[in-house]
């Protein structure tokens, strides 16, 4: 942060007694303004912080310089510690405190600080009811330290319907009438704390405590409170390691072993997807393997088939080839013996009937020649009308007549 000189301006008042901040408005008002100092301080060595009480036990019963702006530590945290409750609630129509006497008391001790190159600024914690002061006098006031080029944080605690309207007056007039326009840097910032709610929770999260200028309309509210506002402290947690190192070490630590815990399950979860996905696929290979299997199997048995089919259908066409040759040579034999018949049809002729003529001797000794001709007319190759066959027969039935006529003239 650059060089700054700040005043922090303490309300003492008795308001300030009430227990609607834990544990009073005084002890949440100390712990926030401890809070600002140590980040002052320690963003820049050569940064300088004072403190003054707005109510004093004297006889002016106005603004009291407790620290002038300095750089030591010490002396800041002891006034802040030891700001006792004093003043009046009603002072003859006045209100508790005088913002605009206690404002005016600030930019004198900041117009006698020892580094004159450093910004200026005034913290105010206010948490008494503004009843009595107009909001002209609160508008003057921050004109007044738009000129003397002050910047003014104002925090308020408590009565915030009250004086909320007059303090972002002031707000306000500090920033100039440039800061209106949209997208102007504000410098000048307002922040309500609702009541139950610890100052410090919000004022680390807000511009004051960050340091950095806030665009328009960025002046925190009471729905701001435990809200992010920045990530300048993310590595810690939002917790300044200049002011409490232990602590920003501890969340650092805390965030980095979290980090590598989801590390650690998001690795995990993307191993078991892939070990799914691969047993997903080798489970599909098997199963495309089995299929090929089956198939291999399915194709061996019609082939094995196919193969049966054509050694029956080979069996056939062998046997019905054969049958042809057979009967083709049955065909070729009786052409030869219709030849040799041709040739030899004297010769079956004789043959025929000398057998038939044998036959007759031996069976009968009368034959009726109708019944020869119609058997010789039966065979193959025999012509009844041949000659040679009539001679025959003729001769065969002059025997037989000549045999017939000897047996009857035996029996005579």
């Amino acid at each position: 942060m650059p060089l700054e000189s700040c005043m922090i301006l303490l309300d003492n008042s008795e308001f300030m007694r009430n227990g609607d901040y834990i544990p009073t408005r005084l002890e949440a008002q100390s712990d926030a303004a401890n809070m600002i100092v140590n980040q002052k301080t320690q963003s820049n060595p050569e940064s300088t912080v004072g403190v003054i009480a707005m109510s004093s036990s004297g006889p002016s019963s106005g603004a009291e310089l407790l620290v002038s702006p300095t750089d030591d530590l010490g002396k800041i945290l002891t006034a802040l510690h030891g700001v006792p409750l004093c003043g009046e609630m009603v002072r003859n129509g006045k209100d508790a405190v005088d913002i605009a006497a206690s404002v005016q008391v600030a930019t004198l001790a900041l117009k006698h600080r020892r580094n004159k190159n450093g910004a200026q600024r005034i913290v105010l914690f206010i948490g008494s009811p503004l009843t009595c002061a107009e909001a002209r006098s609160f508008v003057k006031a921050g004109k007044q330290l738009k000129k003397n080029n002050v910047f003014i944080d104002v925090i308020a605690m408590g009565e915030l319907g009250e004086n909320e309207p007059k303090l972002r007056e002031l707000v306000d007039a500090a920033n100039g009438s440039s800061a209106n326009e949209e997208g102007a840097e504000r410098n000048c910032h307002l922040v309500t704390i609702p009541a139950g709610i610890l100052p410090s929770d919000v004022l680390i999260t807000s511009p004051i405590f960050r340091g950095d200028a806030a665009p328009m309309g960025g002046d925190m509210g009471g729905a701001a409170a435990g809200g992010g506002g920045g990530d300048a402290f993310a590595e810690y947690g939002g917790v300044d390691p200049n002011m409490d190192p232990e602590l920003a070490m501890a969340l650092r630590v805390s965030m980095e072993e979290e980090r590598a815990r989801q590390e650690r399950v998001s690795a995990a979860a993307e191993e078991s997807n892939q070990e799914e996905k691969s047993g997903d696929d080798a489970a599909a290979a098997n199963n495309a393997e089995s299929m090929e299997g089956i198939t291999d199997g399915v194709e061996n048995d019609e082939d094995a088939l196919l193969q049966q089919a054509l050694a029956m259908s080979m069996a056939e066409n062998q046997a019905s080839s054969s049958t042809e040759e057979t009967a083709a040579a049955a065909g070729g034999e009786s052409t030869a013996m219709d030849m040799g018949d041709d040739d030899d049809d004297a010769a079956m002729q004789m043959a025929l009937a000398m057998s038939m003529q044998g036959e007759s001797e031996e069976k009968t000794d009368g034959l009726d020649p109708a019944f020869v001709n119609q058997l010789l007319g039966s065979l193959p190759g025999v012509n009844p009308d041949d000659p040679a066959i009539q001679e025959a027969l003729r001769k065969a039935k002059d025997e037989s007549d000549k045999k017939g006529d000897e047996k009857d003239d035996k029996d005579e």
